[in-house]
């Protein structure tokens, strides 16, 4: 699968189709351990629209974190199909999903984003080298820059406060023009002017490459900030 080829319409007989840039069609998920069964997500449906900034709200448990490992194609459901711009996950080989997460998707977590003994340079490079994407350091000065972090690209990320991390790793999503973003809790141990700042950075970002950016938060200000709330409740969602 080539760079980008995700982002193609699938060729159709008649109009071209507007494929979303994520879909959940009747998705279930089971965890069993020994005689114990869990049902994480219970026929969950949601669409996702190109350029779309949702946030995904719910109680623990709700199946949130479950959605996003589905979606960054990191696990498969038990049943129904997960689709990224159209294409069902479970349906791509190895190579082309190993492709996908280093290229179209990013992930963002609340903590231990970075390699913690690379600078913030490093750690932008190593993931553009990771996705065979060529003129990395250039790219990644760039857009250290653009996210305001030029006077920091050469500290360690160990040293860096936890909105400058981050930033780093949105940042690296930046570089590489990944035009899926999947944060869990991406503010969640931040302060409010910190976590204004991410935002900040998460909307230029979407600005920028037209990226759609699907958060998992408890934050209200991360849901203000977007453009729909989605709340998981008992493994489905339902509309704000």
């Amino acid at each position: 699968m080539e760079v980008g080829s995700l982002y193609r319409e699938p060729e159709t007989t008649g109009a071209a189709i507007d494929w979303p840039a994520l879909e959940c069609v009747d998705v279930f998920k089971l965890y069993s351990s020994g005689s114990v069964e869990t049902v994480a997500l219970r026929g969950l449906d949601l669409r996702v629209e190109r350029g779309e900034f949702v946030a995904v709200l719910g109680r623990s448990g709700s199946g949130k974190s479950t959605f996003l490992h589905l979606a960054a194609g990191l696990d498969d459901p038990s049943a129904g199909e997960v689709r990224a711009f159209g294409r069902p996950l479970n349906r791509m080989t190895e190579r082309e999903l190993a492709r996908y997460r280093a290229t179209a998707v990013a992930l963002v977590f609340q903590r231990d984003n970075l390699w913690s003994a690379l600078t913030a340079r490093e750690n932008v490079v190593i993931s553009l080298k990771l996705a065979r994407i060529g003129d990395a350091e250039r790219r990644a000065d760039a857009a250290l820059a653009t996210f305001g972090l030029d006077r920091r690209a050469t500290s360690r990320s160990s040293v860096l406060s936890g909105g400058e991390q981050q930033r780093v790793a949105i940042a690296a999503a930046a570089a590489r023009d990944a035009q899926l973003v999947l944060a869990d809790e991406p503010t969640g141990e931040l302060d409010a002017e910190n976590e204004r700042i991410v935002l900040d950075a998460l909307a230029t970002l979407r600005d920028l490459s037209g990226a759609t950016i699907v958060t998992v938060t408890h934050s209200r200000r991360v849901a203000e900030a977007a453009d729909r709330v989605v709340t998981f409740v008992d493994g489905r969602a339902l509309e704000q």
